[in-house]
């Protein structure tokens, strides 16, 4: 995907989001059930566990964003990671579809203005900034665990989310002449 240049943060920030929620649910649509609840071992984590948590991360995150802590005392992170099953594939997208449309919601609403602003996470302080970038750089690194197991999955039926293997500078002739869509 070809990137849109921008010098506004928010802007920037609601298109990277946009990007690594479209980049996991073409991962996700990959896998079957089974593989979606697969953990490649005991100690790892299942594509389904890291949707729960993201999704409960968001939730607590961005609900009040600019009021209140992003750690709510309703918020149980441990249990996250409990590999229950008492939640349907269907169930736990329809939690991160709701986390990811409250983030950029919540994105929408901010002005520049609110990034110098303070809030607290876990009774830390933060910049409005700060916390953007530390949700950005944690939902790429639970992206990146989605794809990475929705990629060991599928093997050699894995369609590429990304310039395809020997076919980078095809690639960049593309974005060269602008026949790329943007985000």
């Amino acid at each position: 995907m070809a990137l849109i240049y921008t010098t506004r943060f928010l802007e920037d920030s609601r298109a990277i989001f946009r990007q690594y929620k479209s980049l996991a649910e073409a991962a996700m649509a990959q896998v079957s059930d089974e593989e979606f609840f697969r953990p490649l071992d005991p100690e790892s984590n299942s594509i389904a566990l890291v949707v729960k948590h993201m999704a409960g991360n968001m939730r607590s995150r961005w609900t009040n964003f600019l009021m209140s802590d992003g750690k709510k005392p309703w918020r149980d992170r441990d249990s996250e990671f409990e590999d229950r099953r008492d939640l349907s594939r269907a169930q736990l997208l329809e939690l991160l579809e709701a986390g990811w449309k409250l983030a950029l919601s919540t994105l929408e609403s901010l002005t520049d203005a609110d990034l110098e602003r303070t809030i607290t996470i876990r009774g830390e302080k933060h910049s409005v900034l700060q916390a953007i970038n530390r949700q950005i750089a944690h939902y790429a690194y639970h992206v990146g665990q989605i794809v990475f197991l929705s990629k060991h999955f599928r093997s050699t039926q894995w369609k590429t989310l990304s310039i395809a293997r020997n076919k980078s500078g095809d690639f960049s002739r593309q974005v060269v002449r602008g026949e790329l869509s943007q985000r």
